[in-house]
């Protein structure tokens, strides 16, 4: 039986990725620090022999090494990072701390671990940059990111690029596109629009609207990230993406119409509204994942409308999420400066 460590595992993908795992009959070992962002009701409903966590920072190098020579892994996926690239622009010090240093420390402690691991680093498209025109970043795009997050997310997939040339670390690097799906902490896009609509609140949407994001359901991104762990070539980039761009006034129009189909009430104060908009915001992101579709055989299966329709359908059936989580978290706005 293979054994996997995710980092992370009580957030957003990687509590999606610790579901896919234990479906597959694998032995997980949740390692999470249990920041604003983790939720323990993401994990709530699993109850197999063969997952375990361990409150444990990645930046703690010396019980990294001693949980890892202990629990004996196949493959480290590593999801532990600060993502919310409006807390970035607020305050970047997490942002460096967890996306550069947590890495640096996980890197080393895998070099000195007993057990060859194989490191599946989960980065983002972000990295890229603004992607004008109609062109999608492949893996040989140069990084020019503009935000104090993708920033450090690029510092990162360096960092574990030098490893694997200087030390013969056996490491992937996955670029994903937006990721949407249940589970996903409500300062992000999708899960805010959600509850404000259950909320029968306004819906605010940067600038015009008109800034383009290609979105992925979150099960199809996982689906890749194992196949990776197999098929993977060490010290390879992958793009992970849907093809899907949408704007985000379409998107949320998608949203409501959503709910719409659902037969639920929208409230009168539910209308879309424009505010200020994000220092340094890129315009447009879009991938070019034919690397991974030949290399290892993956394509998307979930499209957004039905995508959408199942997000709703877990936020709808698990109401009590949005409860459990401090309002002062996500409904201020946030990376105003």
């Amino acid at each position: 039986m293979k054994r996997f460590i995710v980092t992370g595992g009580y957030g957003f993908i990687g509590s999606n990725l610790v579901h896919a795992l234990i479906k597959k009959n694998f032995k997980v070992l949740n390692i999470d620090n249990l920041s604003y962002a983790a939720q323990r009701y993401n994990l709530r409903d699993i109850k197999s022999k063969n997952y375990s966590f361990k409150r444990l920072d990645i930046n703690n190098k010396k019980e990294i090494i001693k949980t890892i020579n202990k629990f004996k892994p196949n493959g480290i996926f590593n999801l532990a990072a600060d993502t919310h690239v409006d807390r970035s622009i607020d305050n970047s010090f997490n942002f460096i701390k967890n996306n550069i240093l947590g890495v640096y420390n996980l890197l080393e402690a895998i070099k000195f671990c007993k057990k060859k691991v194989r490191l599946i680093h989960i980065s983002t498209d972000e990295v890229y940059g603004d992607i004008l025109g109609n062109k999608r970043s492949s893996e040989k795009f140069a990084y020019v990111p503009s935000s104090p997050y993708s920033a450090s997310k690029a510092s990162s997939d360096h960092l574990v690029t030098s490893y694997v040339r200087t030390f013969g670390i056996d490491a992937v690097i996955s670029n994903c596109s937006n990721n949407y799906g249940p589970r996903q902490f409500p300062e992000k896009l999708v899960p805010k629009m959600i509850y404000n609509i259950l909320k029968n609140n306004p819906l605010p949407v940067y600038a015009k609207g008109k800034n383009s994001r290609e979105w992925i359901y979150v099960d199809d991104h996982c689906e890749a990230l194992i196949k990776l762990f197999f098929k993977g070539k060490k010290g390879e980039k992958y793009n992970i993406g849907s093809g899907i761009n949408c704007n985000n006034t379409t998107l949320v129009k998608k949203l409501i119409e959503t709910f719409k189909k659902r037969k639920i009430k929208i409230g009168n104060r539910v209308k879309i509204k424009f505010v200020k908009d994000r220092p340094g915001h890129d315009f447009r992101y879009a991938l070019n994942s034919k690397k991974i579709k030949k290399a290892i055989n993956w394509r998307p299966k979930t499209s957004l409308s039905k995508g959408l329709l199942k997000t709703v359908e877990w936020y709808l059936n698990n109401d009590s999420y949005f409860a459990k989580i401090s309002k002062k978290l996500f409904v201020k706005r946030l990376g105003n400066k």
